[in-house]
């Protein structure tokens, strides 16, 4: 919730007081009753609970849409993608109209409020009778059905209102929470960067129970049960975001013009000045009394927005400094999100392909139990759960004591070092997934798919192990460096374009996979993505997604080399 500035009272004189931000009932805060982890914890336990609806649905949603719905295995992971690309997308536009209109406080409630209609649809679209009378039932079914064409029609309409949903909640009730932290002091600096740690340590657990409790109920009790069980957590979440309201801290409006209006005029002034001759540009920097050190280097075609479209000097027709600047800055952040993309890609396939590679094998944990294949995505949250509470209460200080940084490495060292670990993380699942081809072959199962193949799910631990430690060094990087590199006023903008890094990446996996599909698959042969895995080659697609992130993590290596951070911030 943002307030305009005439609308609060008057600093307190109190040296507790926090400025730049007020209480629900708009008035000055202080430090000892509000804000910092006094708040977060409220805010983490709602991601908590989020993310348990979310990979509720998310995470085993290849199974049921090869079960029940019937799809293939290459348009199923196509599926997911293209509604995991539109749900990573959407909370730009979120984050805008947060930022621009209702504020994070007000955004949250009202995503929130769609988020749980969103799941009661779709409880609604498993549980009806056509479905339950259906000899599609069985998720691991591997004969096609056709569900009712309207019946189709209302869970694809229910399950995108939810990825509407998350378009608001999710890069709001990050920055939300981060806002809960006083940069200007001392102690609150160096909390707010471990929240993100912590935050996402929060994430992983709810998102540790999503996968051993609902997968769990999905494949062996009942879809609509599963649905179901997300919706009413997520009216919990809601409950226990309301219940922090008291100690909550709301960013005051400034009067000034909207960041979004203000970069984007510079961009305009700029395009139409493109023309200017260089010798113009430094007669009018000199003119106006502007040093060199003033701007960066970086971008210089953004300086001639300090001119006018037609030469005058009125007031509002040019941009200042400080405007450009600005702008810079938020353009120094495509290259880093643009390298990024082939991280997203990987991160992808861990509940598509990763999943229906787990179907094949023994998932055995004693007599009579079986694992959910969807389920061994634990792996990656048991991981991130486990090492994040050393990286934070162990590395970082080491790391500390020796480069005198406060988070220990700097922002994009950490992103760098996890693209690196996801690198690793495809070559050996490429090397697991040729095992598994070769057991296969050498037990005769080639041409039964329904049959386990006899090898432990063992073996695709250190794929998803290494996933999770890669997303404590690169998911939590990126969150903190396109928050921390936002102006102020977009700080949920800047998180919106950190997951539009995988909303992007969905996409493109969805697209190189119809690719592969279609190029793999021609003259009556098996594609890449045949259903019938033990003929299928993801070992193959894997050695390429290894090679496209080692080429992208080079790119990135460069621009990371490069980058100028925003307010000589170098954590």
């Amino acid at each position: 919730m943002a307030v305009d500035a005439s609308e609060a009272a008057a600093p307190l004189l109190d040296v507790d007081a926090v400025d730049g931000v007020v209480d629900y009932k708009h008035r000055p805060v202080t430090r000892s009753k509000s804000g910092g982890w006094r708040s977060a914890v409220f805010i983490i336990g709602v991601e908590m609970a989020e993310r348990f609806a979310y990979y509720g649905i998310s995470s085993n949603l290849i199974s049921y849409l090869t079960g029940p719905l019937g799809q293939s295995t290459a348009t199923a992971a196509e599926i997911i993608n293209a509604w995991s690309g539109v749900a990573s997308l959407l909370p730009l536009l979120g984050a805008f109209v947060a930022d621009s209109f209702l504020g994070r406080y007000r955004m949250i409630i009202i995503a929130s409020a769609l988020y749980i209609v969103g799941l009661l649809l779709l409880t609604l679209s498993a549980v009806l009778p056509s479905f339950s009378s259906s000899d599609c039932q069985s998720a691991t079914s591997v004969s096609h059905c056709s569900p009712p064409h309207l019946q189709v029609v209302f869970f694809f309409f229910s399950l995108y209102l939810v990825a509407f949903a998350q378009g608001g909640h999710k890069p709001c009730v990050q920055a939300f929470g981060a806002d809960q932290f006083d940069t200007q002091d001392p102690q609150e600096c160096k909390a707010k960067s471990s929240f993100f740690n912590w935050w996402y340590f929060g994430m992983c657990f709810g998102t540790c129970l999503s996968l051993w409790i609902l997968n769990y109920i999905q494949d062996n009790l009942s879809w609509g049960f599963g649905f179901g069980i997300p919706c009413m957590i997520m009216a919990f979440a809601l409950i226990i975001f309301l219940l922090g309201t008291t100690t909550y801290r709301f960013s005051i409006k400034s009067d000034e013009q909207s960041a979004f209006a203000r970069i984007g005029r510079v961009f305009v002034r700029a395009a139409r000045n493109w023309r200017t001759a260089p010798s113009a540009m430094s007669i009018e920097e000199e003119s106006r009394g502007i040093l060199p050190h003033q701007g960066s280097d970086q971008f210089m075609f953004l300086n001639k927005a300090l001119l006018a479209p037609d030469g005058s000097k009125e007031d509002g027709k040019v941009c200042s400094i400080n405007e450009i600047e600005e702008a810079k800055a938020v353009l120094r952040l495509f290259p880093i999100w643009f390298t990024c993309l082939a991280y997203a890609i990987v991160f992808a396939q861990s509940s598509t392909l990763f999943t229906k590679q787990g179907v094949t094998v023994d998932r055995s944990l004693g007599p009579g139990f079986s694992i959910p294949a969807a389920s061994l995505q634990t792996l990656i949250s048991l991981s991130i759960v486990i090492f994040l509470p050393i990286y934070d209460r162990i590395f970082v200080p080491i790391a500390r004591a020796i480069t005198r940084k406060p988070s220990g490495i700097t922002m994009l060292q950490r992103i760098g070092f996890g693209m690196f670990l996801s690198v690793i993380s495809m070559v050996i699942a490429a090397l697991v997934e040729r095992m598994r081809l070769e057991t296969a072959l050498e037990y005769g199962l080639i041409d039964n798919p329904k049959a386990t193949v006899p090898m432990s799910f063992w073996w695709l631990a250190p794929q998803y192990i290494l996933f999770g430690v890669a997303d404590v060094f690169t998911m939590v990087g990126l969150q903190e460096f396109f928050y921390d590199q936002m102006p102020s006023e977009l700080k949920s903008v800047g998180l919106s374009l950190y997951l539009s890094i995988f909303g992007v990446g969905s996409f493109l996996s969805s697209f190189l996979i119809s690719v592969v599909e279609s190029t793999t698959g021609g003259d009556g042969q098996d594609s890449w993505f045949a259903d019938n895995l033990n003929r299928a080659h993801l070992d193959y697609f894997y050695w390429l997604l290894a090679g496209l992130s080692a080429v992208a993590m080079v790119a990135y290596l460069y621009f990371a080399k490069s980058y100028i951070y925003n307010r000589g911030n170098t954590i």
